[in-house]
């Protein structure tokens, strides 16, 4: 049985605009640069070559993986990076045609690297090869690494990730779950939180959830107080600005659909701008899960201290099942894996801080993914702006959607949170790699680009 999936695993602060094109390979090329200097090959290094297979190489600098990759060598972490100097890493190594290993300096050229759409490496399609070269251009240390969704990566020689203790209540699936609650006689939250307070701890976790809610909360309110145009050639511009602006001079209980949407359009926003974000449990669908747990506070009268404990464990139970038995990753599963799994997660979170029975919150899931089965993942010029940010929108009001229905109902229903989460994992197998995060087909091939 693979170890228990934390909420600390699934939530964390980095930056955007995807969690496995930016984020992943910033901890890569770190992981790199930390094994060349503990081989101590560090002082003979010359140049580092980089192969990007796949969806990366696919939409690898739409997406950040250029900058990520430049600045994860030389020793930032999504956590404690500056995103403004991440932003511009790419074009400031190429302009001085020199990068880092660590505090290493060494030569660049832009054929250092190299991007192959069309490889795919047998264990994911978002690999990377590193190699690092000594002055005769010999190979000191090479490494793949592979960034398999929501910011996690393993390399061929290891899982990087820590080896845990088995937990009170570990389960495999949502009936696992379900049982597991019946039989203890409590709520999925309360599961969950003796769980994390098995491996972290009182005070850590207190902590780590109250910085994932603050910056959540951070993220859709700079988000609502940001104008301009997002990176790129599609010169696409923000909205949420605007749409803050003129929903406040209505009824704001009139309007609480429309502030929902404002939100997960907030946090999409600063997303595809390369700004602090929260992997939720992706970057492209980062906007979901905060915009739902805020609305939840300005419009239903949950407390803060409810949503950044009990809504996001819940979340995070629900999003384990997910990585475990199926995936959270668009470039194995289409968005239906970020989106859709971003979209179930928050409907189950929603459910149960509004007192939804724990039948009601599996309800709540299994309604918000049985509607998003099949969507694919079709970036426009491999940006993170269209349509993602909409889409993130659409399914915050899903996921409320899912939440009413369930709690109009007792609890029971024909199909299970488990068949959907299966048939999501079957779907993902047969579709397309065109609509695998590559941005060779959908509407990444029948937009205009302007």
């Amino acid at each position: 049985m693979p170890d228990y999936i934390s909420a600390l695993d699934l939530f964390t602060i980095g930056i955007g605009p995807s969690s496995s094109h930016t984020v992943g390979p910033m901890r890569a090329a770190l992981l790199f640069a930390e094994e060349i200097h503990a081989k101590g090959h560090l002082p003979n290094t010359h140049s580092v070559s980089v192969t990007l297979y796949g969806s990366l190489g696919a939409t690898g600098p739409g997406h950040g993986t250029t900058n990520a990759i430049v600045s994860g060598l030389a020793g930032s972490t999504p956590e404690g990076c500056d995103p403004n100097q991440v932003l511009v890493a790419w074009n400031n190594a190429i302009e001085s045609k020199t990068w880092h290993v660590l505090n290493h300096q060494i030569r660049f050229s832009e054929s250092d690297f190299s991007f192959q759409p069309l490889m795919r490496l047998e264990k994911h399609s978002n690999a990377m090869k590193f190699r690092a070269h000594a002055a005769n251009n010999d190979v000191l240390l090479e490494q793949v690494y592979y960034s398999v969704g929501g910011g996690f990566v393993e390399a061929d020689h290891e899982i990087i990730r820590p080896q845990r203790p088995e937990v009170p209540n570990s389960f495999i699936n949502a009936e696992h779950l379900l049982d597991i609650c019946e039989r203890e006689e409590k709520t999925i939250a309360q599961i969950a939180h003796e769980n994390e307070l098995f491996l972290h701890g009182e005070l850590l976790l207190t902590t780590k959830l109250e910085a994932i809610w603050s910056a959540m909360e951070n993220c859709i309110e700079h988000g609502l107080n940001s104008k301009g145009v997002l990176p790129g050639y599609l010169q696409v511009t923000r909205r949420a600005a605007d749409m803050a602006e003129r929903l406040a001079k209505f009824d704001q209980n009139e309007v609480s659909n429309e502030w929902l949407q404002a939100y997960a359009i907030a946090v999409n926003e600063q997303n595809a701008a390369g700004m602090r974000v929260v992997t939720a449990p992706t970057n492209g669908a980062a906007g979901i899960i905060p915009a739902v747990g805020y609305y939840a506070m300005k419009f239903k009268g949950v407390a803060r201290e409810v949503i950044q404990r009990d809504y996001l464990l819940v979340c995070a139970a629900i999003g384990s099942l997910y990585k475990r038995n199926a995936s959270i990753s668009g470039a194995e599963a289409g968005c239906q894996g970020e989106v859709g799994s971003a979209c179930s997660m928050a409907a189950a979170g929603l459910a149960a801080v509004l007192g939804g029975t724990n039948q009601q919150i599996e309800n709540a899931a299994e309604i918000a993914m049985e509607h998003n089965l099949g969507l694919t993942c079709d970036p426009v010029g491999g940006f993170v702006q269209m349509p993602c940010i909409e889409r993130n929108a659409i399914a915050a009001g899903t996921a409320v959607s899912a939440v009413r229905l369930a709690m109009l109902g007792d609890g029971s229903h024909k199909i299970s949170l488990d068949t959907v989460i299966e048939t999501m994992r079957q779907t993902g197998v047969d579709m397309s790699s065109k609509y695998k995060e590559t941005s060779l087909g959908g509407l990444a091939v029948n937009v205009v680009e302007c």
